[in-house]
């Protein structure tokens, strides 16, 4: 089961994008406002977990994250927050790098993780 399944409930969306362009808020809107960066959804549309979704999805493209299903992802705003255990530091420090790769992704927090 991949990441946004087990956390979300939804299987990918064909068109899914780990860093969308923002659609605007109003299309028709003279001022095109943007979404917020870590408020975009898969698709570009405006996502209270936008940001969690999309480092759920680049996990499910990453292969070599497949077989952990210890470890949650939430957000805080722009901070990205996991939760649970994974085997290895150095698995934990791939994820953190991922994460981190995900646009609107200002902090990763690890500290509610254990490592073993």
């Amino acid at each position: 089961m991949g990441w946004l399944q087990r956390l979300f409930g939804m299987e990918k969306p064909d068109d899914a994008q780990v860093n969308p362009e923002p659609s605007l808020v109003a299309e028709d809107s003279s001022e095109g406002e943007t979404i917020a960066p870590e408020r975009v959804g898969l698709n570009g549309e405006y996502d209270q977990s936008g940001l969690a979704k999309r480092v759920a999805l680049a996990f499910d493209e990453d292969g070599s994250f497949d077989d952990i299903d210890s470890l949650y992802v939430a957000q805080t705003g722009g901070t990205v927050v996991l939760k649970g255990s994974v085997p290895s530091q150095d698995i934990l420090d791939q994820m953190v790098e991922t994460a981190r790769g995900v646009s609107g992704a200002t902090d990763v927090q690890t500290d509610q993780v254990t490592v073993g």
